[in-house]
Parts: C-alpha cells; sequence; structure tokens
C-alpha cells in the first residue's frame, strides 16, 4: 500500500513538472525570439496578418498617433517626438541595470549605423542610481544615437511602460506601426523597420 501511494505522489510530481515546463513555452510572442534562449520578444498577436489602421487619434494603440513629449538629451539639448516628423522613429525605454536593454543597444547601434532610422533611446532616469552611470554605460556601448533623460519618470508613464526594455516603431508620419515589450536582435528591428514609411 505505501509502494503505491509513493508511486502515485511520484507520477503527480512529474505529471506536474511536465505540465509547468510545457505551459512555459505558451504566448511567447510571434516566434522572434532571442535564440540563446535568453528574453523573448512579445508582439502584439497576429500582427503580420492584420493591416495596421491608421487613425488622426492620439494614443498608444496600432495606428494611432504616438504622443508628443518633450525631454532633454545627455548634451543638455531639448528635443520633442514632433522634432522628427517625417522621418522613421524607434522609440526605445531602456534602463543601464536592464539585462536585456544591454543586449539589445548593440543591435540598436548597427541598425542606426546602416538604416536610415531615428533611434531615440529615453533612459528611465528616475530608476538609475546616478546620471553618470549613464554617461558611462552610453561611452561604454558607443551609442552615437540620441540618448534623452526621462528624470522624473513622466514619459515613460504617459506610455505605460511595463516592460523593459520597450519599443514603438513609428512611422514618418507619426503612426504607431510595431511595439514590442522586450529585447529585439537585429533582424527583427530591419524586418519591421522594412515595413515602415
Amino acid at each position: 500500500m505505501k509502494k503505491a501511494v509513493l508511486i502515485l505522489i511520484a507520477a503527480a510530481m512529474a505529471g506536474w513538472a511536465v505540465y509547468e515546463f510545457a505551459s512555459s513555452f505558451e504566448g511567447t510572442g510571434d516566434g522572434d525570439g532571442d535564440p540563446s534562449g535568453g528574453n523573448m520578444i512579445t508582439s502584439p498577436p497576429k500582427e503580420d496578418s492584420e493591416e495596421v489602421v491608421e487613425s488622426d487619434e492620439v494614443g498608444l494603440e496600432l495606428g494611432q498617433i504616438a504622443p508628443d513629449f518633450e525631454l532633454q538629451r545627455l548634451n543638455g539639448e531639448k528635443v520633442s517626438l514632433s522634432d522628427y516628423r517625417g522621418k522613421r522613429v524607434i522609440l526605445n525605454f531602456w534602463a543601464t541595470w536592464c539585462p536585456p536593454c544591454r543586449e539589445e543597444i548593440p543591435d540598436f547601434q548597427k541598425l542606426y549605423s546602416n538604416k536610415d532610422v531615428v533611434i531615440l533611446a529615453v533612459n528611465m532616469t528616475d530608476t538609475e542610481k546616478s546620471d553618470e552611470d549613464v554617461d558611462k554605460f552610453v561611452d561604454n556601448y558607443e551609442m552615437t544615437f540620441p540618448v534623452l533623460m526621462d528624470i522624473d519618470g513622466e514619459i515613460s508613464s504617459k506610455y505605460e511602460v511595463q516592460a523593459y526594455p520597450t519599443s514603438y516603431m513609428i512611422d514618418s508620419d507619426g503612426h504607431i506601426q510595431f511595439m514590442a515589450m522586450g529585447a529585439m536582435n537585429y533582424e527583427l528591428m530591419e524586418k519591421r523597420l522594412g515595413k515602415m514609411d
């Protein structure tokens, strides 16, 4: 009798482990994940099969006009999102302490160097230990695209950033064409950029 109970408990535990392992792979996005097994890229479900419907409304949904803002660059210059109307923009929210953010920065730099795109890297400065950490990070990663300082977290709140990093891809008319919560790799960046005017 004791042997049967032990076998039943062991079988139940093994079944639960298999269930937990299998369920950890569900809902991981559109399959453009990090091949190293690290961070998965999440994106709107079925976005590839549906046309993005553009709207004149300002908001965070695909097709809506991205909310404008003004922030200061590391060098003190003030810039607005609307300054870049007429150009394709990737708006990336990141922090120096965020490992997935660190993973995608070299790919952003490569994209910025090779493609006609503006990358606005909004540092969530209110979460950093110091501004000096941001300066060192930018130097270490040789970031040449604009780094904006969200000192009080107002813009990351406005854009409802809940995962780090979060990126919005905005077309030349200011409409949001793609949104990713989590790190993107170069191939996905290039693919999504190619679908935008």
